[in-house]
């Protein structure tokens, strides 16, 4: 297929607005899978997907459509609208041209769709705005139009009109794909220069890595060097991504493709590095996606201390597949041998954790979640405490720096004190306040992340009666007046229950520890 036809894109939606159901029309107009193979969220292939609802690993797949005489090969990289998942949406966008912009007609623009639009405008991505839903009674499609033309200053009649469930407006979706998103540009006969964006680990066949080829070709048998980890091998497959992989004899630049090649070592495979060949190597690596930034630690111990290695083990094919996940090992006097690591939210703890269980069979014990604090000691040191158990003594200690992070926060206007209440108990600052509508807000609040690790989110969306969407990123440590609590058990100090919490809310936390005592005589707190 030539460069100039094929189109490379990803879908960028707030959680629910009906992102999976719209790849499913695609699907099926594009004849990728049959009508009788087709089921809700096709591209969803975890069983948690399912469960909850929601996309958590990006997927890529690969279509064909005739459009005016012309045959185009689309691929598609359909991610996640979580927040905590945001690290899939930045890789799927490194390798794309164009984005999807798809916003719910009833809900309007979220907190979550503004983050990765400002993620693919960066990128340079083509944007094509979606207006989804329409099938339903409670729509404003104009009201709604409004807001988009505002974020992203398109025509009015540049949105598309559509519905996932009805199929309304794919057939335009399609043809604004092949008309509107850019080829991809390569060089074919340029140095091998391929983006790995994704990774999974086969147990038969060993580690199958994704990529987008930027420059030149690969064909099968090719040696390959991945640069990062300056390791060789041979592709002993390639192909491309449909409902099951496709073998091909060569992939060229622009495509997006995989490889095979018995890699057993899952640190031998880096998301994010670049494949070029040992003979003729590129110059330099693909400028991708940024690193990860864990936001929320945790420790996770195996209930059975034997099962350290298989914890180990399964926690490093997990990485495979999400790349996202960083851990460490450590040690506790009450837990034994686990390890410490490092989630970009509270709902990635919680799916990292359903996934060792379901897919490893790993039961295991998670500590309190936190968050990463800078310690400056009297001696002028600087350490950087991932547990509360490595605070130094206060004698020792000269101050403590907690991570901030910028909150947006929309709701209706008939919950903004309510939000405004909440934010400000969790040590908030207003920053912004910007009025969408008549009857929608953007709260913008600078406020430490330790307050929003626990149960910020679900007081969020209580007080808002569902309403509201949220959104964060960093933006750097401040100074706090931070205390270490410690939580005796029996008499015993347990050091995976410490917690760093500021002084203001250290007397209220102590005084909930001694009702929790008083309702279980049977334990000393």
């Amino acid at each position: 297929m030539s460069q100039k036809n094929i189109r490379n894109f990803c879908i960028i939606a707030h959680i629910d607005h009906g992102k999976s159901t719209l790849a499913d029309r695609l699907l099926q107009v594009t004849k990728t899978v049959d009508d009788r193979k087709l089921v809700a969220q096709t591209l969803d292939d975890m069983d948690l997907e399912r469960e909850k609802g929601i996309t958590i690993k990006a997927h890529a797949i690969q279509m064909n459509f005739e459009y005016k005489g012309e045959k185009y090969v689309l691929n598609l990289i359909d991610t996640p609208g979580h927040v905590d998942f945001s690290y899939e949406v930045s890789r799927s966008i490194a390798a794309c041209e164009g984005a999807l912009l798809i916003v719910d007609s009833t809900q309007g623009i979220q907190a979550q769709t503004i983050s990765n639009l400002y993620l693919a405008l960066e990128h340079d991505l083509h944007i094509i705005p979606i207006l989804n839903k329409l099938d339903l009674p409670n729509a404003e499609p104009e009201l709604v139009k409004d807001q988009i033309v505002e974020l992203i200053g398109c025509e009015r009649d540049e949105i598309i009109h559509a519905s996932g469930k009805t199929g309304l407006g794919v057939d335009e979706i399609l043809a604004a794909i092949c008309e509107r998103i850019p080829a991809p540009k390569g060089d074919e006969k340029a140095p091998l220069q391929a983006m790995i964006f994704d990774s999974v680990f086969n147990s038969f066949r060993g580690i199958i890595a994704y990529y987008r080829i930027q420059n030149g070709t690969i064909k099968k048998g090719d040696k390959v060097k991945f640069m990062a980890t300056e390791t060789t091998y041979e592709a002993d497959e390639i192909g491309v991504m449909g409902m099951v992989l496709q073998p091909k004899a060569e992939v060229k630049a622009g495509d997006i493709g995989y490889i095979i090649s018995g890699i057993k070592t899952a640190s031998e495979v880096k998301v994010g590095d670049t494949i070029t060949h040992v003979d003729n190597p590129c110059q330099e690596i693909v400028k991708g996606f940024e690193e990860v930034k864990p936001m929320v630690f945790a420790g996770l111990y195996p209930v059975d201390t034997d099962e350290y290695e298989d914890l180990r083990a399964s926690m490093e094919k997990l990485q495979l597949n999400d790349a996202s996940l960083v851990f460490e090992p450590e040690s506790s006097a009450a837990l034994g041998f686990g390890f410490r690591c490092g989630f970009l939210g509270m709902l990635h703890m919680e799916i990292i954790q359903e996934r060792l269980e379901r897919e490893f069979n790993m039961t295991v014990i998670t500590t309190v979640p936190n968050v990463s604090y800078v310690a400056h000691t009297t001696k002028g040191d600087i350490l950087e405490i991932h547990n509360p158990s490595e605070l130094p003594d206060s004698n020792k200690l000269e101050s403590v720096e907690e991570p901030y992070i910028k909150a947006q926060i929309i709701t209706k206007t008939e919950f903004t004190g309510s939000v405004m209440k909440l934010c400000i108990e969790k040590r908030g600052m207003l920053q912004n306040q910007h009025y969408l509508t008549a009857d929608r807000v953007e709260l913008t609040f600078e406020m430490p992340l330790a307050e929003i690790v626990f149960d910020f989110y679900d007081r969020l969306k209580t007080i808002s009666k569902g309403y509201a969407s949220f959104d964060y990123h960093p933006v750097g440590l401040k100074q706090s007046d931070l205390v270490k609590m410690d939580i005796l058990l029996n008499g015993d100090q347990v050091d995976a229950l410490s917690a760093l919490i500021h002084r203001d809310h250290a007397f209220d936390l102590g005084k909930n520890m001694r009702q929790i005592e008083r309702a279980h005589p049977e334990t000393t707190i």
